[in-house]
């Protein structure tokens, strides 16, 4: 037999069957938005995924400002930050930060669930997020997903 036949193909940059992907996060759970979403930047949900390359979908996300949160945490939960300085500790709600920055949310819940390192910061470059419905890449002509699809 043949050894070379039983060599596995792992995926890298240029074999990468990267496409664009819009997601819809209105009346989406921020936690569960944000866990599919990582697993689709990653590529998990491909045939090909390798754990140590990019070849998970650029994804859009739109309607961010219209995420919900389960329970009483849209007014409980605490976003903490700390800018650097002495005494320089602040402190959020969701409500707060969808009033000011409605993509931020996402972006950290995004984040905190992607690889930590190079591969990491790398990935979080491939998601876009817009508050509202419109969005500056339709260049790319991005195929519309539904998340109830995909499971992570």
């Amino acid at each position: 037999m043949d050894s070379l036949s039983y060599k596995t193909a792992h995926a890298n940059k240029a074999t990468a069957q990267k496409k664009w992907v819009i997601v819809d996060a209105e009346n989406e759970v921020v936690g569960r938005l944000a866990s599919k979403v990582a697993y689709i930047l990653m590529g998990k949900n491909k045939v090909d995924y390798t754990p140590h390359a990019d070849n998970g979908d650029n994804v859009i996300i739109i309607n961010a400002e219209k995420v919900k949160f389960t329970g009483a945490k849209m007014d409980d939960k605490v976003y903490i930050r700390y800018t650097g300085y002495q005494g320089g500790q602040r402190k959020a709600t969701p409500k707060e930060w969808i009033a000011k920055k409605p993509t931020e949310i996402l972006t950290w819940a995004i984040h905190g669930m992607l690889p930590k390192g190079r591969l990491g910061r790398k990935l979080n470059t491939n998601v876009h997020i817009f508050a509202g419905t419109d969005h500056k890449h339709e260049a790319q002509q991005p195929v519309k997903i539904d998340l109830k699809t995909i499971k992570a």
